[in-house]
């Protein structure tokens, strides 16, 4: 009987013991598990820093044919994405005109469609309409002049349709035709196509440029910044095969090549 109560006074001290013993085990373990496997914040930010490589698959390729000036077989492609209603757009309009001009058959110009959809650009969608229905007669790189270049007039006045029929007159559509296009599919089928595009490239702003796929950083929103990205593009077109194209140094930003 002694014995039997001596045992019972100890197993409360083994069943502590035992607790001890398993807490250090799974400290240990939870040690050991939390050094070996690397923190999940670190994964994801190490992940989002992860430039693309090149243009993703299966993007959708936009309005066919697209809006384009310059040679389709160019070995450089400058892309813009653009909104009507957007000022830094309308800004950017003459550089673009300039680059285009410059290099013209030595490049491949396409716009595209991007019309945000925020209540400040009310009429954009509609003005990207508009350039397209132009374009079903010929005339889409002279609507998009107008509608850039006259973003203000149009873009306060409540009859901006009205304006914009008469772009059609001046730049010699017919006007009827040009407001059955505006009404019909073809054109907003092409919008839509454009919109697609842009936004499986992740494209949120406006303007958005690439050149031959690689994003044109806002900084180099200028003549020289254009330059010198499209010149860098020209010359490894340029090079032979395996040899790396000779460094600008020393090149006048200014001149042509």
């Amino acid at each position: 009987m002694a014995n039997q109560k001596q045992n019972n006074s100890n197993l409360p001290v083994v069943i502590i013991g035992l607790v001890l013993i398993a807490g250090l085990i799974a400290a240990w373990w939870f040690y050991s598990t939390s050094n070996s496997v690397q923190p999940a914040n670190t994964v994801t930010a190490n992940s989002n820093n992860k430039k693309p490589s090149g243009t993703p698959v299966n993007i959708p390729p936009g309005a066919i044919p697209p809006n384009m000036t310059g040679s389709p077989t160019a070995s450089v492609t400058v892309e813009e994405f653009a909104d009507y209603q957007c000022p830094t757009c309308a800004a950017m309009h003459p550089l673009m005109n300039e680059v285009k001009s410059l290099y013209g058959s030595r490049i491949k110009f396409i716009y595209r469609n991007f019309p945000l959809a925020i209540p400040a650009h009310d009429k954009t969608y509609d003005a990207s309409v508009a350039a397209e229905a132009a374009g079903l007669q010929g005339k889409f790189w002279d609507m998009q002049n107008l509608l850039f270049t006259n973003q203000q007039v149009w873009t306060a006045n409540p009859g901006y349709k009205q304006i914009w029929d008469g772009y059609a007159q001046k730049i010699g559509i017919d006007v009827t035709k040009f407001q059955n296009d505006m009404a019909g599919l073809g054109a907003k089928s092409r919008v839509d196509e454009d919109l697609k595009r842009g936004r499986a490239l992740g494209i949120n702003s406006t303007p958005t440029i690439f050149v031959n796929g690689v994003l044109v950083e806002y900084r180099d929103f200028n003549i020289n910044g254009m330059k010198t990205i499209i010149d860098a593009e020209l010359q490894k077109a340029s090079a032979p095969a395996g040899q790396a194209p000779a460094s600008n140094t020393g090149t006048d930003p200014n001149s042509n090549k």
